[in-house]
């Protein structure tokens, strides 16, 4: 049988780890592609970069021993990132990482408006709600060609993306008045009115008469 063959990185790190402009750019690219994680950014960087560095090697080299290599280098560019009928080297060199993003199961189940967002888009994919000319694929990071495009569509049966009705606003609460007053309790038959009594006059001490008439 012999040794299993070690796997090959599908990704590069960054040189520099910690970099802040760099951290914050991928942020926004994984909030708007609906990304996983920073591998999967990595990923289609690394993608790309291997297109661009093979793209320079065909500039540098001689003609006639990279014919083959650069054929196969614009056909596959041609099939997923440019769509135009006659490209060169130089089209290659000019790709960015929105120009591979874009062409993303993912990103274009949300752009034909099948998911609502674009963690919808990946949440069918991975479910199994989404098919290529007829048969399911379930990985959000596959290439779709420009050929296969018009293919893409639900694997068994439309799933309805309708907007819950939102919930109606509380009553607001009323402002708080003054405590309104109690009320007398009502007489009953036969009973007499009860009338305030007079306040009771203050009682001077006897000593203290006796010592003023004296």
């Amino acid at each position: 049988m012999g040794d299993p063959r070690k796997p090959r990185k599908k990704y590069e790190l960054p040189k520099k780890q910690w970099d802040r402009e760099r951290i914050e750019r991928e942020r926004k690219l994984i909030a708007e592609y609906g990304l996983k994680n920073h591998r999967e950014l990595w990923r289609m960087q690394t993608l790309l970069r291997r297109m661009r560095r093979e793209a320079r090697e065909l500039l540098s080299a001689k003609e006639e021993s990279v014919a083959l290599r650069k054929k196969q280098l614009l056909d596959r560019a041609k099939r997923y990132f440019i769509p135009k009928d006659v490209i060169t080297v130089d089209d290659v060199l000019d790709l960015d990482v929105r120009a591979v993003l874009d062409r993303r199961l993912q990103s274009l189940v949300y752009k034909r408006r099948l998911g609502k967002t674009p963690r919808q888009a990946r949440q069918f994919v991975i479910h199994g709600h989404i098919a290529l000319n007829g048969e399911r694929v379930s990985t959000p990071s596959y290439l779709v060609s420009f050929k296969d495009e018009e293919k893409l569509g639900w694997y068994d049966e439309a799933i309805a993306t309708e907007t819950m009705p939102t919930p109606a606003p509380a009553p607001a609460a009323e402002a708080k008045g003054p405590a309104p007053k109690a009320r007398p309790a009502p007489a009953t038959a036969g009973a007499k009115p009860v009338e305030p009594q007079a306040e009771a006059a203050p009682q001077v001490a006897a000593g203290s008469e006796k010592s003023k008439t004296e």
